[in-house]
């Protein structure tokens, strides 16, 4: 197959607000052992994008700079024979940028097959949110039955995410949300409980539906502003996962006696720093326990809205309003 020489892509020449991106072409990339070579039809947009177009989110050594870490599409070349797929496959992967594009390069160990009945932008909308999730909740946070959990931003992809996988697990998902319309959807999916952080205080409807007890493991979005009342919801030995600090990142003022008394763990991670090794490993462990409940329809990425690639600056606008429910994809190429 005579491949492209050359490639469309999302570019920005200087940091700022969504109107600094546009429409540009580059050289296709060349695929090198045990990478793929993707022909991109569909790309998801994810809150490090927008940090990253702003300036706040510095790239990791070797990786692209290009946006966009999660793409769905089908395999143009492979960089050797080892990597587990051939030309013609179609694969959803996480990426280490450069995914707002027509062709992507991704490590052939963060690559995953579309799910059964899927098609580009469902499975384009799987990678970052299960990624993190299951390498947050599951593997660090040793989230198992019959565990109680909070999810901050339960609306949001990572939140509608764990919520079906923590159900799913047999744990008990308590969300927050800021919206009549986010406290349906989560219902929906599965919440045992749904607080609206505009009407009540998170650490009283806790310690109100567990008789005081608190939950075993929180999943944090918000960073400093919600910390203090993150410790004083956890049970004994409970773990707080940070995924994030849109409440900022000194939390000034906080008694860390309840985390020794108490024997709670404060940890946290990014997935894009991790190393190809660590993203393998969450790669394959999905494979094993999580793509058998995708192929079974048992959980389902949320898609909230779908924008064509040269629309990209609308798709951001929408995520940095924090209005929609679950996922915004990138329409990026046809099939």
């Amino acid at each position: 197959m005579l491949l492209p020489s050359q490639m469309n892509h999302i570019a920005f020449s200087a940091p700022g607000g969504p109107e600094v991106l546009h429409l540009a072409t580059a050289l296709v990339p060349e695929p090198a052992v045990g990478e793929l070579l993707v022909h991109v039809e569909a790309a998801g947009i994810n809150r490090p994008d927008i940090l990253q177009r702003n300036g706040h989110y510095p790239v990791p050594a070797g990786a692209s700079h290009f946006l966009g870490l999660e793409v769905a599409g089908e395999v143009l070349a492979v960089g050797s024979d080892d990597t587990g797929f051939k030309v013609g496959d179609k694969v959803c992967a996480l990426v280490n940028g450069g995914g707002y594009a027509t062709h992507a390069v991704v490590p052939a160990t963060q690559a995953l097959p579309w799910p059964k009945g899927y098609d580009a932008i469902r499975a384009a909308a799987l990678p970052e949110t299960f990624f993190t999730v299951w390498a947050n909740l599951f593997q660090m946070g040793r989230l198992k039955a019959g565990d109680t959990v909070l999810l901050h931003g339960g609306g949001s992809g990572i939140g509608t995410t764990a919520t079906q996988l923590a159900r799913e697990f047999g744990a008990r998902p308590f969300v927050t949300v800021g919206s009549e319309a986010k406290r349906e959807a989560c219902l929906q999916l599965g919440a045992e409980l749904v607080i609206n952080h505009r009407e009540q205080d998170f650490r009283q409807a806790i310690a109100d539906h567990t008789q005081g007890r608190g939950v075993d493991v929180i999943l944090d979005i918000m960073g400093a502003s919600y910390f203090e009342r993150n410790l004083a919801s956890l049970a004994l030995d409970g773990r707080l996962l940070m995924l994030g600090f849109m409440g900022g990142t000194v939390a000034k003022e906080v008694n860390l006696a309840q985390i020794m008394a108490r024997r709670l763990s404060v940890t946290g991670s990014a997935m894009r720093p991790r190393t190809t090794a660590e993203k393998a490993a969450i790669a394959a462990d999905l494979k094993a326990k999580v793509w058998p409940v995708l192929d079974a329809g048992r959980c389902a990425p949320v898609i909230h809205a779908v924008f064509p690639l040269a629309k990209v600056a609308d798709a951001h606008r929408l995520m940095e309003g924090s209005d929609h429910i679950g996922k915004i994809v990138l329409q990026v190429s046809a099939a």
